[in-house]
């Protein structure tokens, strides 16, 4: 039981040393004014945005215009099934021979 108290105290320094280094890196992030990611405070108005809908709402009609089907999904033979299988079970034959 006075091992596990010991890890205890270990991880709690650890944890102690980490908010640390990520309190130091907020302050430098703050100290060259690091806000925004991409190093603008730029907003979009309002009617910017409207546009961008309206241009993508128009793109969603054209697509859905043309008639395209979605893809079918996918499916395997029972014969591929079989072959998946039976490599598996060759692999953990293997891993169990080894163990």
């Amino acid at each position: 039981m006075n091992h596990m108290s010991g890890v205890v105290q270990q991880l709690k320094m650890e944890r102690e040393r980490a908010q640390k280094q990520v309190q130091r890196i907020d302050e430098a992030l703050a100290a060259l004014g690091g806000g925004s990611s991409n190093g603008s405070s730029r907003k979009m108005s309002a009617a910017g945005r409207r546009r961008i809908s309206m241009a993508q709402k128009a793109r969603w009609a054209k697509q859905k215009a043309k008639g395209h089907a979605p893809k079918p999904k996918r499916t395997i033979s029972a014969a591929g099934r079989k072959r998946i299988a039976a490599a598996q079970r060759a692999r953990w034959a293997k891993v169990k021979r080894a163990a």
